[in-house]
């Protein structure tokens, strides 16, 4: 069934509202691929358990546990769905049609492109609200959050009336860390998985660790034990509900360059793993350019992994450090910190046998007065 998705998201007091509808249609795939979750990861395990079964009964019989550990994988995604289905059904206001049942229904099937974005998305959890992504947390999120303190001390400035933007903001972690602190933060993102995923826990979730997920199950290799698949995480690690009386904190849905127009506007434009997000990274400066209020500042922290880099339909102009720099510089921007090898990962398997690491750029540029 079509459904109409209002890309205007609010989160005012943690609360969502939605405003205008955009065209119909554009948010099936999201929810569908989340109902069939259950379906696709038993489908996986299920081609697991027949070619184990092809082995020869000598061989099979060298790993008994083999097939009891297939099982329990089962009952982690069986759980999975609960949450999921629940997330789906939280979010059902957000949409005009609410016909979505339980994903037992005849739909179209979930392509292996959203499955891998759900995948992904349950990662996520794990980077901004379990205590197991801590680290990694801050590796990237800490530096930013310094820059800003650094940069608006509390003798000089009032809190509540810096305006802060996160661009690309996933589940909200970030965002809300910076509100925590007193700041007027808004969030904005795009992929309704992460939208749909950010809904519950900012909205729905207020006891510390109320809830597990098991991130992992989908990771077949480089597992050093088979327990490591298996092993749940729990979140949210602080409780979404706990920010200061009086807090200015709202996230938006939608593109960042359609949605951020008004010139002069925004204090600081914090970006985390987000430059590479763009079509054209030109396009995403020139924006930040633009809302920044004179004597504004974009700190940025992240690499250039370019998402679009090998869609052959899509647009991609994949520009070096370098050249980045030096756009930023013919806008006009001064640059205040540089540090081209800050260390971090990206939703990391902090048990798994291949982790990979960027060496990210951290920059704070200054929108001169």
């Amino acid at each position: 069934m079509a459904a109409v998705f209002n890309p205007v998201l609010l989160y005012a007091n943690t609360r969502i509202k939605l405003f205008a509808a955009a065209k119909r249609g554009s948010i099936s795939c999201p929810a569908y691929t989340f109902l069939l979750f259950r379906t696709n990861m038993h489908e996986r395990v299920n081609r697991t358990e027949r070619q184990f079964k092809s082995l020869p009964a000598n061989q099979q019989s060298l790993l008994p546990q083999f097939l009891p550990h297939l099982d329990k994988i089962r009952e982690c995604i069986d759980h999975n769905q609960e949450i999921l289905q629940t997330i789906v059904n939280d979010c059902i206001h957000m949409f005009e049609n609410k016909e979505y049942g339980d994903g037992r229904g005849k739909i179209t099937p979930a392509s292996t492109f959203d499955m891998d974005k759900l995948k992904s998305t349950l990662k996520q959890f794990v980077r901004d609200w379990s205590e197991e992504g801590k680290h990694e947390r801050d590796s990237c999120y800490q530096p930013i959050i310094s820059e800003i303190v650094k940069n608006f001390p509390k003798e000089r400035w009032d809190f509540s009336k810096v305006n802060i933007l996160v661009p690309g903001a996933g589940l909200g972690r970030l965002a809300w860390e910076i509100a925590m602190l007193g700041f007027a933060c808004q969030g904005n993102e795009w992929s309704l998985f992460m939208l749909f995923s950010s809904n519950f826990v900012l909205n729905r979730c207020s006891e510390i660790n109320s809830h597990k997920l098991y991130p992992w199950i989908h990771q077949f290799s480089n597992n050093r034990r088979s327990a490591d698949q298996i092993r749940p995480i729990y979140f949210p690690d602080v409780d979404p509900h706990s920010l200061p009386s009086g807090s200015n904190f709202s996230m938006t849905a939608g593109d960042f360059q359609e949605i951020y127009s008004e010139c002069n506007t925004w204090d600081c434009i914090a970006t985390c793993f987000f430059i590479d997000t763009a079509h054209n990274v030109i396009d995403y400066i020139d924006t930040i350019w633009k809302i920044l209020k004179p004597g504004g500042i974009w700190i940025n922290v992240g690499p250039l992994l370019y998402h679009f880099e090998n869609l052959g339909n899509e647009l991609s102009i994949e520009l070096s450090y370098e050249d980045i720099k030096n756009v930023i510089l013919q806008y006009g921007f001064h640059i205040e910190v540089e540090k081209e090898s800050v260390l971090s990962t990206y939703t990391v398997n902090e048990l798994s046998m291949m982790k990979y690491y960027y060496e990210c750029v951290l920059f704070v540029v200054r929108k001169p007065e």
